[in-house]
């Protein structure tokens, strides 16, 4: 225990080695404890190679509809052994890019599983290591699901679904109708299974934005998803020539039976909070496994800060990393505070992203609510890229002209949506998105067309 760090930082996914490197920047002495793979779940086993996995499939899928504008790509198939390596060629070069990063700013790198000893100390693979600061970025893991336990063969979670060239399926269930559920039921479609997803509630993505995610629903089954809501999974049975599953409708009872090769159980994720000897040293750990913070990222106990899915929801790496940011520039003695202007994106194509309140919730909120919107049916750019099943939605506040959100159903809503997020971040009124002068022909003048029409100015569509 000869060393004593300013900054332990325990986990190195997203949010944990920005927030070591941020606090090794700032001059102190850090160390980072990782108990699996650097670069965490995201860069491992979720963010990275599933949007790998997507690219491959949008390319396959271009090839076989491309007639309509003359490509002509007879038998286009796709070398699922390849496809995997590629994947995972990805994940290396980003991971040892990481594992870099850490060493270039001086960060110290131990492996193991870190429990707390008391607030000073912990224990890693047997050893004791003191520090002043503790920084907690463990992140989540996936949901079980009685009835459907994860073997990784047939019944699989995130991480096993990502090995496409392993067992592939010729009929998917997906259960679960979030973001997980519908990228991963877009690639296997796209890679040639048939596929159905079942939601719990009564629309997927269910904390979302009504009409936006309705429109991603329409377009991902005319795509040939089968989607079901208001439907669970009642119970499973292994025969011969496959899994029986029994699907339930939430609110009649009404059963029907599936029959389908493998099941991917993406009910959502929950915190790695526990187990860490937290509650010992007097941290708050709720009964779900959250840690809660206050906005400068720091517990109960002051000097132990965590961050990222460990501490609440949204769980998003970019969530994750800028709370990271927040949490280290605290430890090093500054004085720097968390806004929650968190955009969300689900990586399907079309892409659907949001960020900010929705018309229910700004209503909810006191606000006197006024909505623009501008159809990709209307854009130029939508139609010569053949994409034209989206809309952008702007969300504001007819007193102040205060933009309160955006919901965007587009081909690069994840690279749109950053507009609109800095619009908020800045308090920007849509006034201001509408005055701001978008290239032609792009997708994202739509942004700036849908704050037109929310004043009843817009150009290419009725101002009704």
């Amino acid at each position: 225990m000869s060393t004593i760090y300013d900054v332990i930082v325990i986990g190195t996914g997203p949010g944990g080695y920005h927030a070591a490197i941020r606090a090794a920047q700032l001059g102190k002495k850090v160390l980072a404890v990782e108990a699996e793979h650097v670069g965490g779940v995201c860069l491992n086993v979720g963010c990275i190679p599933t949007k790998a996995l997507l690219h491959a499939a949008e390319e396959l899928e271009g090839l076989r509809h491309g007639s309509a504008f003359g490509l002509e790509a007879k038998e286009a198939r796709i070398d699922l052994k390849k496809l995997g390596g590629w994947r995972d060629s990805i994940v290396k070069k980003l991971t040892g890019g990481v594992s870099q990063l850490l060493r270039g700013n001086k960060v110290d790198l131990k492996t193991g599983f870190a429990r707390f000893v008391d607030r000073n100390t912990i224990e890693v693979g047997g050893e004791r290591i003191q520090g002043k600061t503790f920084i907690v970025a463990t992140g989540s893991e996936p949901n079980p699901l009685p009835g459907f336990e994860v073997n990784q063969k047939d019944i699989v979670d995130s991480t096993g679904a990502l090995r496409v060239e392993e067992g592939f399926p010729r009929r998917l269930l997906c259960i679960g109708g979030g973001a997980i559920g519908l990228e991963f039921a877009q690639v296997y479609k796209r890679l040639g299974a048939e596929v159905t997803v079942i939601e719990f509630m009564g629309q997927i993505l269910p904390a979302a934005d009504p009409e936006t995610a309705g429109l991603l629903a329409k377009a991902l089954t005319k795509q040939g998803i089968a989607i079901k809501t208001n439907t669970k999974g009642a119970r499973v049975e292994r025969r011969k020539d496959g899994l029986h599953v029994t699907l339930e409708e939430v609110s009649s009872g009404k059963q029907e039976e599936i029959v389908v090769d493998k099941i991917l159980v993406a009910t959502g994720r929950r915190p790695r909070g526990k187990g860490l000897g937290l509650e010992a040293i007097g941290v708050r750990v709720d009964e779900r496994g959250y840690i809660p913070t206050n906005e400068r990222m720091e517990t109960n106990v002051p000097g132990i800060y965590a961050i990222g899915d460990v501490t609440r929801p949204p769980l998003l790496a970019h969530k994750a990393m800028k709370e990271g940011l927040v949490a280290a520039e605290n430890a090093a003695g500054g004085n720097a505070a968390m806004d929650y202007q968190i955009p969300n994106v689900v990586y399907t194509s079309p892409e659907w992203a949001a960020v900010g309140l929705t018309e229910e919730e700004a209503a909810k909120a006191g606000y006197k609510v006024k909505v623009g919107k501008f159809p990709l049916s209307a854009s130029g750019r939508a139609m010569t890229l053949g994409a034209t099943e989206g809309l952008i939605k702007l969300v504001g506040d007819a007193e102040t002209d205060l933009l309160l959100g955006g919901h965007i159903v587009a081909p690069n809503a994840s690279e749109m949506i950053a507009e609109v997020a800095l619009a908020l971040e800045m308090g920007a009124t849509v006034t201001d998105v509408g005055l701001t002068v978008h290239a032609h022909p792009t997708l994202s003048e739509g942004i700036m067309e849908a704050a037109e029409h929310l004043h009843r100015q817009a150009i290419h569509i009725a101002n009704r």
